[in-house]
């Protein structure tokens, strides 16, 4: 297994404005590493960089201990799965799986067996004389990643490999992915833009914005403890409700004044110097009904059932921030138009500055 090492990379196309902005990141050996961010970001222009297939700007690629940013792609002992499978037409699956192995020293016998291995891991040995015009989306996608497991390369690069499938199917090949880095302990680096992939698939995720990581962390790392308001808001659906308001010191803990909606009270947070301008962050999951007259005053626009729950969708009184609350299924029954009192769960709120950046006032 190898581990993989990024500092300061920079990636910038002639005068123009940068892509990267000096990512500095460790993968370590055998890890399932999720690169995710929005469309425009800079993760796909990162895991193109790590393959060899851009040149960077600055900084250096370690592969293993082995500087690598300058070697040719053939050279990295990489292998990367594209969206959109990359399968050549005229050829077999088995032809398509083995092709690489063209290129190495193994014999005939030694390459068959290879492509069969790797069709046996991914369940698609019945295929493997059919061409890729009969197989599904799914089945493409296996061969693709099949290719990828007969060169026995150092890091496996995923480059959005679930995109063009349906939603079923989306998470058939999140498990079967789950799967095979168990069975393989290869280190892979997957991008996706899909919170959901991520959440379920990484073992770390690194979230990016504008071509700098945001924050890196384990799922639940990420989902409990955000560092910035935009890594808050990314990660969890439906996202995370944010609410301004005017934070004061009130006795051992904070009271948080969000004009015509109210106020709520926040124990055991401190405030360094005076009232100042705070947003609150917190998910529809903890957030709960008060009795009438407290919390914050909101108007249901729309309820989803959702079968093993119900989003509710609320209004608060002179804020443009919408608020979701999330509900066993039937445990209260809501109607649009209905006015509740709305209450968060004091150790689960979150509140930032005017830069987006978490206060940590405990």
């Amino acid at each position: 297994m190898t581990h993989l090492t990024l500092q300061g990379i920079e990636k910038h196309y002639g005068q123009g404005p940068r892509v990267l902005h000096g990512i500095d990141l460790h993968v370590h050996s055998g890890e399932f590493m999720v690169f995710v961010g929005p469309s425009g970001c800079g993760k796909t222009t990162l895991l193109r960089s790590i393959a060899g297939l851009e040149d960077v700007s600055a900084g250096k690629i370690f592969i293993g201990d082995e500087e690598s940013q300058d070697l040719p792609p053939v050279d990295r002992g990489v292998a990367m799965v594209f969206q959109n499978y990359a399968l050549y037409p005229h050829m077999t699956v088995a032809e398509n799986i083995g092709f690489a192995l063209k290129f190495t020293n193994l014999g005939k016998a030694e390459a068959q067996q290879a492509v069969l291995r790797a069709a046996e891991m991914l369940q698609i040995v019945p295929l493997l004389d059919r061409k890729p015009k009969a197989l599904s989306g799914g089945q493409r996608q296996r061969v693709a990643i099949g290719r990828a497991i007969v060169r026995h390369p150092k890091v496996f690069l995923f480059d959005e490999p679930l995109s063009n499938l349906d939603a079923s199917l989306r998470v058939q090949m999140r498990m079967e992915l789950a799967r095979l880095h168990r069975e393989l302990g290869t280190t892979m680096i997957y991008v996706t833009h899909d919170q959901v992939e991520a959440m379920t698939l990484g073992t770390r995720i690194a979230v990016f914005n504008a071509g700098r990581i945001e924050q890196v962390g384990t799922p639940m790392e990420l989902y409990h403890h955000p560092r910035t308001r935009f890594v808050a808001g990314f990660l969890g659906s439906p996202k995370m409700c944010f609410l301004p308001g005017i934070a004061s010191q009130q006795g051992s803990g904070l009271r948080l004044s969000l004009g015509d909606a109210g106020s709520v009270f926040l124990p055991d947070q401190g405030l360094p110097g005076t009232a100042r301008e705070l947003t609150l962050g917190v998910r529809p999951e903890h957030l709960g009904f008060a009795p009438p007259g407290g919390g914050l005053q909101a108007t249901v626009d729309q309820v989803e059932h959702l079968g093993d729950c119900d989003i509710a969708y609320t209004r608060l009184a002179g804020l443009a921030e919408p608020a979701a609350i999330k509900l066993a299924s039937g445990s209260r029954p809501l109607k649009t138009g209905e006015v509740v009192w709305l209450e968060p769960e004091p150790g689960r709120c979150h509140l930032f500055d005017a830069e987006g950046r978490v206060v940590n006032a405990r």
